[in-house]
């Protein structure tokens, strides 16, 4: 891929599979990523480019809600000083609703508004709410191109992308719910931070499917990946024993986000004797 300065709006959209999952029909307003979308919904979303007010009739936010570079915060690797970072590329609706409709919503939930990520925030003293969804097709899928999660690395010394790549695959994922089995390399989201080490590893575990995946800082070449009984959302830790001398990579495994698999798990990993 072609070298870009970091926080100059470098954006890759990836291939294009949305459209056999249910999200047919295009709205040329919309930028090219969000192509493949409900068509009823492309009519009725506004969408004006980056900072899009919010709006009665939903607007696209694009990039969404969900990141960016955030939740698990970034990871330096000190012996190239490169920047290792994951993100979520997931588009969001946001639709105004009217304090008395907003009101009525949060009454009939007993109470529980303030919704976050999805569902009606209250917005008090203000005169609308503020009903926050997925752009999602009725698959349950994503209306926009993958990868919806990558993991980049950054050249603090020259502020350029060394290399960005997808993370995650669909395996344990699928339109419906239903888990489909097949390692498709899309990129999911990402949630959790990547633990580095001296030796030039990068340890990641907040994807989708249910991996710890070890990659090299200097390529972002996989070099493992190890199945873990369900997907994980905390960053990675390592540390020396003092009794056996050996390194150990430590991680928890509570289930992926959006997914009914839950665990309460403490893994260490270290290398066979």
């Amino acid at each position: 891929m072609p070298k870009a300065r970091a926080g100059q709006g470098h954006r890759h959209d990836g291939v294009t599979i949305a459209n056999f999952m249910g999200c047919r029909g295009r709205d040329f307003r919309l930028p090219a990523a969000l192509h493949h979308c409900p068509l009823q919904w492309g009519a009725k979303l506004r969408y004006e480019g980056d900072m899009t007010p919010p709006s009665l009739e939903g607007t696209l936010q694009w990039p969404g809600f969900y990141g960016g570079m955030n939740w698990g915060s970034a990871s330096v690797n000190p012996t190239n000083d490169y920047l290792i970072v994951n993100d979520i590329r997931l588009a969001q609706i946001l639709r105004l609703v009217p304090r008395a409709e907003t009101d009525q919503i949060i009454a009939s939930a007993k109470g529980g508004g303030g919704a976050g990520h999805d569902g009606i925030n209250p917005q008090d003293g203000a005169p609308y709410g503020a009903l926050l969804t997925g752009f999602m097709s009725p698959l349950g899928v994503p209306c926009q191109n993958p990868p919806f999660g990558t993991m980049t690395a950054i050249d603090l010394k020259t502020r350029e992308v060394v290399w960005q790549k997808p993370l995650g695959t669909t395996e344990d994922t699928g339109p419906l719910g239903i888990k489909t089995r097949l390692r498709v390399p899309i990129g999911t989201p990402t949630l959790s931070g990547a633990l580095t080490t001296g030796s030039g590893l990068i340890f990641y575990t907040g994807t989708t499917d249910y991996y710890l995946r070890a990659m090299d800082v200097r390529t972002g070449k996989e070099l493992l990946a190890k199945r873990i009984p369900v997907g994980g959302q905390a960053t990675p830790m390592t540390f020396v024993s003092p009794k056996t001398k050996k390194q150990y990579v430590v991680v928890t495994a509570g289930g992926a986000r959006q997914s009914p698999d839950r665990g309460d798990l403490v893994i260490a990993y270290a290398l066979p004797n």
